[in-house]
């Protein structure tokens, strides 16, 4: 089995558009949530949000590769951008090599809502620009950047709710660990605008604590009423150690554990046992016990229910050890599709600057939540491995286990 790491990250978030802005941000604690008033216009109970600049790619890609970018594909061109330089990965490298792109993504409704309405519009499909069935489908990212850097490896896109960013690093990890590719750029995208949201604001799922936006997002906080929604881009480049070695590569970490699971119950309601039992994985498959994590990135969304199991699960495996656990969702608002790939940036972030940032707007634990070593301040840690969970609906779970390299 060969080992996996990290050798290259890029991030286009809420938090900040490049990976110095992001840390930055972290060790301030610094959020990304605002007030929209155009989805309050729109109808919404919720016009929370997280916001980031639409890029602006003119002038950077000829027309024929911007024309098939979603916003979300706009977000993972800059992401990967960085991540390829952070790696020191280069256009001759990927003309040698068969790079391979694992992309987290499970919608692109911005452009199906404005295809559909040009159709009824205008009553005559080819009125329809040719983009928008690159632009709709589910695998629109991985599509779209294999194009756009000559990616030759793997390509496809996971998509698996709030944990695909994460099963994709999971799936680029065992994909390399069995020696079938050495490099794949992995990663997770969420589009920002309101017809991408407006159906999960029918569930009353979000936070509706509009006067304050930027206390909204408040995960393990009694007075917790909802998540806000997110988004952006983020992307990691995993690397064979070998072929990491071989290039004189910086390492920034080894993912070590990859543990999965599907709760089998309710298709919205998280249970207790399916992160259990993927959390117990992910440090079997590390070969490390629950004293060995200094820091879990908790999935943690600020939802009542969601935020109380998962504290049952950590307490019932890290009880006795009691590391620091944040959640950065109280920071960006929950980046879906993306979470589980930039909670990895951010996490790495942190192990690399030796600090663990604050889970911001916890004033007052509950019951369930206090049993947990939660880090309410930025708090200086020397992290040696770290735990980062990313649930979905469906029931399914990610944990995923990353240590300094040592040797």
């Amino acid at each position: 089995m060969k080992r996996v790491v990290i050798t290259g990250m890029g991030i286009y978030s809420v938090i900040g558009k490049n990976l110095g802005e992001v840390k930055n941000s972290l060790y301030e604690g610094k959020s990304g949530i605002i007030f929209d008033p155009v989805r309050k216009e729109m109808g919404f109970r919720s016009a929370l949000t997280g916001m980031v600049e639409r890029p602006v790619l003119k002038g950077i890609l000829d027309r024929r590769m911007r024309i098939g970018l979603p916003v979300q594909g706009e977000y993972a061109y800059l992401a990967t951008v960085e991540a390829l330089k952070n790696a020191g990965i280069d256009a001759a490298f990927m003309e040698k090599n068969a790079v391979g792109i694992l992309y987290g993504n499970d919608s692109s409704a911005l452009p199906v809502v404005e295809s559909v309405d040009i159709l009824r519009k205008k009553k005559d499909t080819m009125m329809i620009g040719s983009g928008y069935i690159f632009q709709s489908m589910n695998s629109t990212v991985s599509m779209n950047l294999s194009v756009i850097f000559k990616f030759r490896g793997i390509n496809f896109t996971i998509s698996g709710a709030c944990a695909s960013g994460s099963h994709a690093i999971g799936i680029g990890t065992l994909l390399i660990r069995q020696g079938l590719q050495e490099v794949i750029v992995c990663g997770g995208a969420q589009e920002i605008n309101p017809e991408s949201t407006a159906s999960f604001d029918a569930l009353n799922a979000f936070s509706i604590r509009e006067s304050e936006p930027q206390k909204a997002s408040r995960p393990f906080d009694r007075d917790r009423d909802g998540l806000v929604p997110s988004g952006g881009a983020a992307t990691v480049i995993l690397e064979s150690y070998e072929s990491a070695v071989r290039r004189g590569a910086t390492i920034l970490g080894e993912v070590a554990g990859y543990g999965f699971s599907s709760n089998g119950e309710h298709i919205s309601l998280p249970n207790v046992d399916g992160p259990v039992a993927a959390m117990q994985l992910s440090l079997k498959e590390a070969g490390m016990d629950a004293s060995g994590i200094d820091y879990i990135n908790a999935h943690a969304t600020s939802t009542p229910t969601g935020d109380e199991n998962e504290a049952i699960a950590i307490d019932q495996i890290f009880g006795k050890s009691r590391p620091l656990v944040s959640s950065t969702k109280s920071m960006t608002g929950h980046e879906m599709w993306m979470g589980g790939a930039s909670e990895i940036v951010y996490s790495t972030l942190m192990m690399n600057h030796h600090f663990v940032a604050p889970n911001i707007n916890l004033e007052n634990p509950d019951e369930i939540t206090a049993r947990l070593n939660i880090a309410t301040r930025t708090t200086p840690c020397e992290i040696r491995a770290f735990l980062s969970n990313s649930f979905g609906f469906g029931g399914t779970n990610s944990s995923l286990v990353v240590r300094k390299i040592n040797g």
